[in-house]
């Protein structure tokens, strides 16, 4: 089935691929002419199938949950923001905040990402095949940031328990983010990830950085740290 968000509203899209009916056959769905139209596909529920054809604005995909949803363009602010499970795929490059606070699910960004990619993620697996802009994955809890490209200055400041796997170049790091030994156990959780995703890469060429938690409860040592 097709939409055409010049023809049609956005808010009665949305509306209807949020409560598709499980006992149609139809899973497939195009919309055409999103010209950076905010919020496209927010608050998905089932599992379906979006491709969207061209540019989105704010929080595309946002807390989404079996859905799967592929925008052929960029995309604004916040893609997959709050994402709980499900597949997004961007084809272009993504604006600042992308997969904020994702509990879940997988995105995959096929250009670069700006800034503060990954922020306070919770358990989401971010794919950049380019690079990302600084302060990503900024108090990341949980969850897989994984950087094809190269990494920004203060890369995962104040991270929690989430894991950021570079290739490229990382310009610095944040506040108690060191980087750690690729040991085999992250080897083979992305490997995992790059099989599900149909992913051909060797992760035996990326780094592995995380939290040194030192900052986890205040000292006064550390006051030169916050």
């Amino acid at each position: 089935m097709n939409f055409d968000l010049s023809k049609k509203k956005l808010s009665d899209i949305n509306k209807y691929l949020q409560n598709i009916d499980r006992k149609s056959n139809i899973r497939k769905f195009k919309i055409e002419n999103p010209s950076g139209h905010h919020a496209i596909c927010a608050g998905l529920k089932d599992d379906i199938d979006v491709t969207i054809n061209g540019h989105t604005g704010y929080y595309c995909a946002g807390m989404n949950q079996k859905a799967s949803v592929t925008i052929h363009g960029n995309v604004g602010t916040g893609v997959a923001e709050n994402m709980m499970s499900g597949k997004v795929f961007v084809k272009g490059n993504a604006s600042q905040s992308a997969g904020a606070t994702g509990h879940g699910g997988n995105l995959v960004i096929e250009g670069d990402a700006s800034s503060r990619c990954g922020i306070s993620m919770k358990g989401i697996n971010i794919i950049v095949k380019g690079s990302v802009g600084h302060m990503s994955a900024f108090m990341a809890q949980k969850g897989n940031l994984i950087i094809f490209g190269d990494a920004d200055e203060d890369l995962g400041d104040s991270i929690y328990e989430a894991k950021i796997f570079v290739k490229g170049k990382v310009k610095s790091l944040g506040a108690d983010c060191v980087e750690k030994k690729m040991d085999e156990k992250s080897i083979n959780e992305l490997k995992k990830i790059f099989k599900d995703l149909n992913i051909s890469e060797n992760p035996k060429n990326f780094k592995r950085y995380g939290s040194a938690r030192k900052l986890y409860n205040f000292k006064i040592d550390n006051a030169g740290a916050y």
